[in-house]
């Protein structure tokens, strides 16, 4: 296997991973179609790609997203025609060119999905969204009382015994049915303090994507030296019109940090919320009042919630320990401690709230 495969073929998993169902059959297709036309041009990998990896609008809608994150160009419109020139520096070249290019606009993703959010430039800022388009939020769910019928499982007596006598006793089948499920709710709070300004919007285009995954049931509050809830201004579909509607409601801004404080308000005020929901906090932890009150509130959302994560932007550092004032006090009652400074942190972040 050649280089540009191995690159392409590193696509067609980020696409996996995107949520485009993708078999061998169709990513060795895709191969002989790239190769058949040519792997420097971007429009014709482009096109390869939405004729043998889609099967349907939604996944071409992935396709284009993954696209313009992997290979560096901005995502084209629906609209456009399928053979539209794409703009991407990263995948201009001719004949072994073109390969090289690949392997560096591959290798260039891969470096910004590990890169610390806080380290950006303003052009891989810039690229930020069409990384995070990729990450494919999974809601937690919970089961419910009521059945549902099923394959297997526990034997649905009356549905069995309703079948038998429209068919004048004759034993048919056996029907089955499980509990059903439905989506947990997860309550994002997110620190907007200046210790995190570098990270709180990136964050906040985490919630973001969060409060727009379908089917998922998010709520999203800031916390600095007061509680904001911010869910309706993040359910805008534009990132850049959201994060601008949010920013306008909440007063504390990289500002103070209070965490005990404004814990205790969403403990006392929006219990019901909290209540058997997943609770991420999104916070480095640092606090300037009592590191004992923080402990407490913590302890009591803990009781409240279904499960508690902790993400620390410093958590994924080389020679990070949580020795904190703040960290150490909220550490026995959280159940997981995670990274969230980059991509890949994110993703990481994810997995751990859908598998909640």
């Amino acid at each position: 296997m050649n280089e540009t495969d191995e690159i392409l073929l590193g696509f067609t998993r980020a696409l996996r991973a995107a949520g485009v169902p993708l078999s061998h059959d169709r990513s060795a297709t895709y191969l002989a179609a790239v190769a058949a036309l040519d792997a420097g041009d971007p429009a014709a990998v482009r096109t390869a790609g939405r004729a043998t990896l889609c099967g349907s609008r939604e996944d071409q809608a992935r396709h284009d997203a993954v696209f313009a994150a992997w290979f560096g160009g901005s995502s084209p419109r629906d609209s456009q025609p399928a053979a539209a020139s794409v703009t991407s520096a990263p995948l201009s070249g001719e004949g072994e060119g073109g390969s090289e290019d690949l392997a560096v606009a591959a290798s260039e993703v891969e470096v910004l999905r590990e890169r610390d959010v806080a380290t950006m430039t303003e052009a891989e800022r810039a690229r930020l969204d069409g990384l995070l388009r990729t990450l494919r939020p999974r809601p937690p769910v919970r089961r419910t009382a009521r059945r549902t019928t099923w394959r297997r499982g526990e034997i649905d007596l009356h549905r069995t015994l309703r079948t038998w006598l429209r068919h004048h006793g004759e034993p048919v089948g056996v029907r089955h049915r499980r509990r059903g499920t439905r989506p947990r709710r997860v309550v994002l709070l997110v620190d907007v303090s200046a210790s995190m300004r570098p990270y709180a919007d990136a964050l906040l285009r985490l919630a973001h994507l969060l409060v727009r995954a379908p089917g998922s049931r998010v709520e999203v509050f800031t916390l600095g030296t007061r509680l904001t809830r911010v869910t309706a201004a993040l359910r805008t579909a534009d990132p850049q019109r959201a994060l601008a509607d949010a920013g306008r409601h909440v007063p504390d801004w990289a500002g103070g940090t209070r965490l005990g404080e404004t814990l205790r308000s969403f403990v006392a005020g929006w219990q019901s919320l909290a209540r058997g929901a997943v609770v991420v906090v999104l916070s480095d932890g640092w606090e300037r009042g009592s590191t004992d009150d923080l402990a407490d509130q913590t302890a009591r959302l803990h009781r409240l919630a279904h499960r508690v994560v902790w993400v620390n932007p410093h958590r994924g550092k080389e020679g990070y320990e949580p020795v904190q004032r703040g960290i150490v006090a909220v550490l026995p009652h959280v159940d997981d401690l995670v990274a969230g400074h980059s991509v890949a942190a994110f993703a990481e972040v994810l997995e751990v709230v859908g598998r909640a």
